[in-house]
């Protein structure tokens, strides 16, 4: 599956990181992470910094994927509003996967603190009205936001105007959010973890998975066997395949960088990611050497070469967005990329076993807007259910919440 088209700036700006061997001979551990990208990163540091034995299978090379696309906001803002959410399931539970997605945001600076230089810096968070009609909407979400303990506060059109150059009638400013450089953070955490024992592949396919009551085997594209406990697929996007069910809708979002821009051009945008309530959204976060990386244009293409052919005309579109939003702001993008992103239809991810295969088998599908925050809740989570502790999150992150 062919899940970015272009050139994605974290591959360009780090090059060749560091090498991973394949997987050449049959292997033993406790838990086999499939998918070397950030999500299986972070879920294979958690269960190893928990005395799990681990070992990471990717099929490409490390971070090569989803992960080598994304524009990385870490925000505890959910594609779906709390709003929407509390209609759904609750007041109580939508609020949890609120605060739990702001709480993994810590967690993540406390993983990046641990490595070295992988660009991740705490901002916050600007999610503007696009047009007045959704001006009540965005107050009514902001005062919910708040009666559960997050730190924002409403602007006028006149405070955008001013703080951000920003043409828009109101929005919430979250303080909790960071960005980061999703690939080096990837490389730089799996490589540590090579270090410290953890075994990692790349260029190796599983094609085939064999679960029972006490035990997982694999098979990969050249026979080699893994024999684990357990079993967690963490293949992002990709993962779908190991599934007989619609799950997800796999679409394609685009992306550009700038050079980098004059200070006093990037004023507070230099600490603020920004996004808007319009669906699907135009975003912007900036990279620590002052660029100012655009995404959106959002799509349902999934199929690589229509992909391909659009990257170049929606990037332009994506600069053009920005100039009737920003009219001080003429951007003209370095490099420009697309890549597949897959969205639940309540805006939550996937955590946990699925009936198909049974207790052994664990699904990390971290999907939406905030992939990276949720990865950071799942490795949690999947070591509780691995260790058979009861976790806040599992049933809403389930499986099982397509029957509650």
């Amino acid at each position: 599956m062919d899940l970015k088209s272009g050139y994605p700036f974290w591959a360009i700006r780090n090059g060749l990181m560091h090498a991973f061997p394949r997987l050449e001979r049959d292997l033993r551990c406790e838990i086999a992470v499939i998918g070397g990208g950030i999500s299986g990163a972070l879920i294979a540091d958690e269960l190893a910094a928990h005395d799990f034995d681990v070992a990471v299978i990717e099929q490409r090379d490390i971070g090569w994927g989803s992960t080598a696309a994304s524009t990385a906001l870490l925000q505890y803002e959910i594609d779906t509003h709390l709003l929407d959410l509390c209609r759904q399931y609750g007041e109580r539970r939508a609020a949890l996967a609120y605060r739990a997605c702001a709480e993994a945001i810590g967690d993540l600076a406390e993983v990046a603190r641990q490595l070295r230089d992988v660009d991740f810096r705490a901002q916050s968070s600007l999610y503007y009205a696009s047009k007045p009609a959704h001006v009540p909407v965005l107050r009514a979400e902001a005062a919910l936001r708040a009666r559960h303990g997050l730190d924002l506060r409403w602007l006028d059109a006149a405070e955008l105007a001013a703080d951000y150059g920003l043409r828009a009638p109101g929005a919430i400013l979250s303080a909790r959010a960071a960005a980061v450089d999703p690939y080096r953070m990837t490389l730089r955490l799996l490589a540590r973890l090579q270090r410290r024992g953890v075994q990692v592949y790349d260029r190796s396919r599983i094609d085939r998975i064999d679960a029972t009551s006490r035990s997982v085997e694999l098979r990969s594209s050249d026979g080699i066997r893994v024999r684990a406990q357990h079993v967690v697929i963490a293949a992002g996007y990709a993962g779908q395949h190991w599934i007989d069910q619609a799950l997800a809708r796999n679409r394609s979002s685009y992306a550009f960088v700038t050079d980098p821009l004059p200070r006093e051009e990037l004023q507070a945008l230099g600490e603020t990611l920004v996004w808007e309530s319009a669906r699907p959204y135009l975003y912007l976060r900036s990279t620590g050497d002052g660029r100012l990386v655009v995404g959106g244009c959002d799509d349902a293409i999934d199929i690589p070469a229509r992909r391909d052919r659009r990257v170049e005309s929606r990037a332009r579109k994506l600069a053009d967005q920005v100039a009737q939003r920003f009219p001080r702001l003429r951007l003209q993008p370095a490099f420009a990329w697309a890549g597949t992103f897959a969205e639940t239809a309540d805006g939550l991810p996937w955590f946990g076993p699925h009936p198909q295969y049974g207790p052994r088998v664990q699904f990390a599908m971290a999907y939406g807007g905030n992939g990276i925050t949720y990865s950071m809740i799942g490795a949690g989570l999947l070591r509780a259910r691995i260790e058979r502790r009861p976790h806040p999150l599992a049933r809403l992150f389930s499986f099982q919440r397509l029957s509650a």
